[in-house]
């Protein structure tokens, strides 16, 4: 096993971890897959005429968000994940369990949410965050919470200052914190998280080179071809074939 020099997580851990992030990796798409969510054909449409594409070149450019979607869903698992390497009372609790907190030490009453961009939640989302982390120090008089955020704005550790039901409000023991500054905290090293992303490549084409990655496949064209020789005409129907008029297409 070669060495990483990471110091806070072993060789075997950080390439288990990094290959099991790769091989959640999402390499193929189905016409079922690509319309799971009901694909909007308006706005796809719309797309097309507007960004002078092909039907083909913007049905291609959403496969690819779809999958990129799915790939950074598995990014986000790869950073809570890692915390539970640290040992100390850190644990990476299932779905639900100590207060479906993702990062959680019980002796230090330190609570956290990871995520991958702070600006990507909702407002829902935030008001229910830290609606839940009110609850906990109210709970817990020694508890910390932290909104943890791998992409952050700057490196920080401040209070969360947010807006619930048209109220402000921030507390000293509810914060945003960036993932430089949780790493610290937890693996008790500065520089941890910087060691980490200088390894990381290195790591991947290691398990690259171990594994055979399988080429990608996209059968979306070759699907919605046999529902009719156009393809407009088939995303049409993947979506409004119940509707009036639609079935005469």
């Amino acid at each position: 096993m070669k060495n990483y020099s990471l110091g806070f997580v072993t060789n075997e851990q950080i390439f288990s971890h990094v290959k099991e992030t790769v091989e959640k990796y999402r390499y193929h798409i189905n016409l079922a897959e690509f319309n799971k969510n009901l694909i909007d054909p308006i706005k796809l449409t719309f797309d097309s005429k507007v960004y002078n594409q092909s039907i083909q070149q913007t049905i291609e450019a959403e496969c690819i968000r779809q999958i990129d979607k799915t790939n950074t869903n598995h990014i986000g698992y790869f950073h809570q994940n890692m915390f539970k390497f640290a040992g100390n009372g850190w644990e990476v609790p299932r779905n639900g369990e100590n207060g479906g907190f993702d990062v959680t030490n019980q002796g230090k009453h330190i609570f956290c949410e990871v995520k991958n961009k702070h600006n990507t939640m909702s407002s829902a989302s935030s008001q229910k965050t830290y609606i839940k982390m009110q609850s906990k120090i109210l709970e817990d008089d020694k508890a910390v919470c932290y909104l943890v955020e791998a992409i952050a704005a700057k490196s920080q550790d401040i209070p969360w200052g947010t807006t619930v039901d048209g109220r402000k409000f921030k507390h000293d023991r509810i914060r945003r914190i960036s993932m430089d500054k949780f790493y610290e905290i937890v693996f008790g090293q500065k520089d941890a998280f910087y060691k980490l992303c200088s390894a990381l490549p290195t790591i991947i084409d290691d398990v690259i080179s171990e594994k055979k990655i399988a080429p990608s496949t996209n059968t979306v064209f070759e699907e919605l071809n046999k529902l009719s020789d156009d393809i407009l005409k088939s995303l049409y129907l993947l979506s409004f074939k119940t509707y009036e008029g639609f079935k005469d297409l």
